[in-house]
């Protein structure tokens, strides 16, 4: 009977566990993300193609990509800055009530925000409704929230020394999740309609996944259990990952932050240092600024001669973004037995750098995804800048500084997705791939404050 107890037990407490993992509603939520993106994106193209149907033929390619550029420059702008007036109140509620509202609340957002994108395809409104949508969307929480809350579960969910590759892992169920939409999305659109309507099928699945994400979050999902941690070995513990790898530390001192108390690590508290929080908050400033101005002008790119791509094409383009989750994940799970963070990280830079400098030049298919295969290595930074953030912090503010390090993430994506996009539009008939020499320079700036913040934080703690 005990023996029988026990395995009941030892059953109740795995299914708990698996309540806690936040995989199934990443994995979800970005399926329906790349079925509404890809689905907005065309659906955007073809209402401009109807509205300047009488214009020349040979300008009506400028009309279009000039209309679409615009269209997003405020549709971002209004996505990025309306979380600004929400996030940090939504994640201050969640990390003092329950984390699940930064989770749920953003869920309810979009999946209210993607319905007004179906009404529009239905009842032929103009195209300006998706401005509301974006605000809706924002003013919920957005991906800002969003993302904060499910990488700090994830923070919460792990130890310190396996902390990079439990992220990396999030990440990589983000990827293969917009892999496999990507590539559904652009055949759902061109063979799933109802009558001329094309989009109804892709937006109205986009939907009914967003609701299963909500369900599941609301009914199903669990707050993970957060290990005590002492700040002063925190401090201490941090100062370790970024000066040598996890793989060259002593055996007891990579699992000493899975049990004991303070009193028993025999340290002193050695302080967090804001210099090198602000120089990892910088080299992700810069970093997203690299990427953020590049991948907003790449589906404009690809629309444009000579490349001229389809549905299709640009549902595989977007696959092929998605297979670097799956290379970065394997870099990290890799890199992480022999190399410091700070080393993965500018791995991580460099690849994305090379990669988008090549893409400036591109004229033909398989030239884009030579230079997509370069940035294999590409995802590698922020999820390891997070995790870098996470050790100088408790468990109680991990919501607070992921969320305040996604606002400054998206206050830039808005600045340079504006810059950028105008930018684009003005080197069309000199040279369309000007903004992705841009983004190769901001990506190569963003390894000093990285670097910066390592060589402080050697000397520091030879101090």
């Amino acid at each position: 009977m005990l023996h029988g107890a026990a395995w009941g037990w030892r059953g109740g407490a795995a299914r708990m566990a698996v309540r806690t993992w936040i995989e199934p509603v990443v994995a979800g939520a970005q399926v329906a993300s790349s079925f509404y993106d890809t689905g907005l994106l065309l659906v955007v193209k073809n209402y401009y193609n109807r509205t300047n149907s009488t214009a020349p033929a040979h300008v009506l390619e400028d009309l279009q990509q000039k209309a679409v550029s615009d269209f997003y420059i405020i549709y971002n702008l209004v996505l990025g800055l309306s979380p600004l007036l929400t996030a940090y109140g939504l994640t201050k509620l969640g990390d003092k009530k329950n984390r699940k509202i930064t989770i749920c609340f953003p869920l309810l957002g979009y999946l209210v925000s993607r319905s007004l994108l179906l009404l529009l395809i239905l009842l032929g409104w103009p195209i300006e409704v998706m401005y509301g949508a974006a605000a809706l969307n924002g003013l919920t929480g957005g991906f800002t929230t969003y993302w904060a809350g499910v990488m700090a579960l994830g923070a919460l969910g792990s130890s310190e020394h396996r902390r990079s590759l439990r992220l990396i892992v999030i990440e990589l169920t983000y990827g293969m999740a917009g892999f496999l939409g990507s590539i559904a999305s652009g055949h759902i659109f061109v063979h799933s309609h109802i009558s001329y309507r094309q989009g109804t099928v892709l937006v109205a699945s986009s939907i009914a996944v967003y609701a299963f994400c909500f369900l599941y979050s609301f009914f199903v999902l669990k707050v993970p259990t957060t290990e005590g941690t002492c700040p002063a070995y925190t401090a201490h513990s941090k100062l370790k990952d970024i000066d040598q790898p996890d793989s060259q530390l002593p055996e007891d001192e990579r699992t000493a932050g899975s049990s004991g108390s303070c009193e028993d690590k025999g340290r002193g508290p050695l302080a967090p240092s804001k210099l090198i929080i602000a120089m990892l908050f910088i080299g992700a400033v810069l970093y997203d600024l690299a990427v953020v101005g590049a991948m907003d002008v790449l589906p404009l790119f690809l629309l444009k001669k000579p490349l001229s791509w389809g549905p299709v094409e640009i549902g595989y383009g977007n696959a092929a973004g998605y297979m670097i989750f799956i290379t970065s994940f394997l870099g990290v799970f890799v890199f992480s037995k022999y190399l410091r963070d700070t080393t993965m990280i500018i791995i991580g830079i460099l690849s994305f750098s090379v990669g988008i400098l090549i893409m400036a030049f591109v004229r033909r298919t398989f030239l884009f995804y030579v230079a997509r295969a370069i940035m294999l290595f590409a995802l590698i930074p922020l999820p390891t800048i997070r995790s870098l953030l996470s050790k100088h912090v408790q468990g109680s503010s991990y919501g607070k500084v992921f969320v305040l390090l996604q606002l400054s993430l998206v206050i830039t994506g808005v600045a340079t997705s504006t810059a950028f996009n105008k930018i684009y539009q003005n080197i069309l008939d000199w040279f369309s791939g000007f903004c992705f020499i841009l983004s190769c320079v901001a990506g190569c700036l963003s390894i000093i404050p990285i670097s910066l913040g390592l060589h402080y934080s050697v000397s520091r703690h030879k101090l």
